[in-house]
């Protein structure tokens, strides 16, 4: 039974160093007090807040992960901007903060004019459809000390003091929206890659997926599928900085690495709740073919895979009609998944 430990990562240890390292930046946070930046402090936050005075500045990082090894091998590099957009925008939406800018960098062994090219044509499709803007960023060939590229940004966001999504509001009984995604994402790579290795031989990528409604595309197209951003959508319910917020969102959550039961809690835990999931989309087929083929449990795949799910909402039961309107209008397919329950276990 294929383990995402198995394929080198191994989940429990990040959380360790995670929290460790976030222990000591909690440790310089004493150098900003009383000045303009000092920090604000949200344990389990997707992204960490500055106080400016009049607003929050938001700033966090992430980057694209394995999946650029795919890129690499399919010599396809424009829809990668999607991706690491996705992963920095759509953490920092979730208090509620408009994206203004995000930096990059590409660590390489060697720069490939094709990749750069490919790369930041995509970044900047991606970018002017969520009006971010790219202020700078750093090319590094770092030679032999890398097997192959490494593609990074950092986010920085505002959002007024009064518009923060901190979750204190919800209660037991509110409805859980979950946003569905398109593809596999920034998570779950090693693994991903790992089983399909196995299955089909080095040259995975060029493997003919088998489906009727996927004619002519390899196991390299459906993983290298472009994440959905959602920022902006949400943006359009909640209001960007000095807009209208239309409706009350409750808790934003970006289901990324340790899929819902790592990620719901964060939301939800500090409140002293849970939830109750019986509504969950189905997952995608190449999810499932990739259960099959790896022999993967469903507790390890919820864990390692968004499973269809890319976010999660927390709204009022009297809104969601409503809701799931406006992000339809937006292009997004959401759908009610379940309710917060008293408790902290979530139940799938």
């Amino acid at each position: 039974m294929a383990t995402y430990k198995e394929s080198g990562v191994d989940v429990n240890l990040g959380d360790k160093c995670s929290k460790f390292a976030y222990n000591a930046a909690k440790g310089t946070f004493v150098g900003r007090e009383g000045l303009i930046g000092q920090p604000v402090k949200d344990e389990g936050g997707f992204t960490g807040m500055m106080d400016m005075g009049d607003f929050y500045m938001i700033q966090n990082d992430d980057g694209v992960g394995t999946k650029i090894e795919v890129a690499e091998r399919m010599k396809k590099f424009d829809t990668l901007g999607y991706d690491l957009i996705a992963m920095v925008a759509d953490d920092g939406i979730c208090v509620g903060a408009e994206i203004i800018s995000i930096t990059n960098t590409l660590d390489t062994p060697k720069l490939d004019e094709e990749m750069v090219e490919g790369l930041m044509t995509g970044l900047k499709k991606a970018a002017l459809e969520q009006k971010i803007v790219v202020p700078g960023g750093e090319l590094a060939e770092l030679g032999d000390t890398l097997n192959g590229a490494v593609w990074n940004a950092t986010a920085v966001g505002v959002v007024e003091k009064n518009k923060v999504i901190t979750g204190d509001d919800i209660n037991e009984g509110d409805t859980i929206i979950v946003l569905k995604s398109e593809g596999i994402r920034s998570n779950g790579l090693s693994l991903t890659r790992m089983i399909l290795k196995k299955k089909f031989g080095e040259d995975w990528v060029h493997a003919d997926y088998g489906s009727s409604i996927s004619s002519g595309r390899t196991w390299g197209d459906v993983i290298l599928a472009p994440s959905k951003i959602y920022h902006r959508a949400l943006l359009s319910l909640i209001g960007g900085y000095k807009q209208e917020r239309k409706f009350n969102i409750k808790g934003i959550v970006h289901n990324t690495g340790g899929g819902i039961k790592g990620n719901l809690p964060r939301l939800l835990k500090k409140r002293g709740l849970g939830a109750e999931l019986n509504n969950l989309p189905e997952p995608h087929e190449f999810m499932r073919k990739l259960q099959e083929f790896g022999d993967v449990s469903d507790e390890e795949a919820y864990k390692t895979w968004n499973m269809g799910v890319g976010m999660m909402m927390v709204v009022n039961s009297l809104d969601v009609d409503r809701i799931l309107d406006s992000l339809k209008h937006e292009g997004i397919d959401g759908a009610v998944a379940g309710k917060v329950t008293s408790g902290t276990e979530i139940k799938i």
